[in-house]
């Protein structure tokens, strides 16, 4: 689904992302967890076209970046946190036109059954400057999956999300891929019993080089 090899990203004197390597395959759920800074939201920024590496190489279900980038894209769902929906439409109305957009035949079908999967069909009507800080995130993850993607990318979408809902579990820190393995294989080999722990002793090293 998702091959990306050596990515490479500098701002100026930051070196944003230092040669990361990432693999998604078919049905696979892969968490990307780092400390703020360890060049995370760049690198799915570069994975989603939205920034060009400085080296590196990007495929999407076949398609690759950047050239191939629009057929990539229509494989591909994405949904973050800090995205906002249009305040003054109804839910029901505003993935209505998202549906229109991604090219769904039947808008109202593919909406009615993003909000059944996500069990929040009774939302429809509501205004989305309405809905509560969960209730836009499940919105948008609906809106996501209008057009049914190969690939389905989420950033950040909350805040207090569970990593080990994750099949494997990408670790970044300063740019780099410094751990890649389920959620148990990563705690113990950084002498953890849980990912929390890691986040933070990575989080602490990154503190301490500032």
């Amino acid at each position: 689904m998702l091959t990306a090899r050596a990515l490479e990203k500098r701002f100026g004197d930051v070196q944003a992302v230092n040669g990361v390597d990432v693999t998604v395959a078919p049905g696979e759920r892969v968490g990307f967890l780092g400390p703020n800074g360890a060049g995370k939201t760049t690198t799915l920024l570069m994975l989603l076209g939205a920034i060009t590496p400085d080296r590196g190489t990007i495929e999407i279900c076949g398609h690759r970046l950047p050239r191939g980038r629009s057929k990539a894209m229509e494989n591909v769902g994405f949904a973050a946190g800090y995205l906002p929906l249009p305040e003054r439409l109804r839910v029901r109305e505003a993935l209505g036109i998202f549906a229109g957009w991604y090219g769904v035949h039947d808008e109202r079908a593919a909406v009615g059954a993003a909000l059944e999967r996500f069990a929040v069909p009774h939302l429809a009507d509501r205004l989305c400057n309405e809905l509560s800080s969960g209730q836009r995130t499940l919105v948008g993850i609906a809106k996501a999956i209008l057009h049914r993607p190969k690939l389905l990318v989420l950033d950040e979408p909350t805040a207090s999300l569970d990593p080990d809902v994750a099949q494997r579990v990408v670790f970044l820190a300063h740019g780099r891929v410094v751990a890649d393995d389920t959620p148990a294989g990563i705690a113990a080999s950084f002498g953890h019993d849980d990912l929390e722990g890691v986040f933070l002793s990575l989080a602490g090293s990154a503190q301490e080089e500032i």
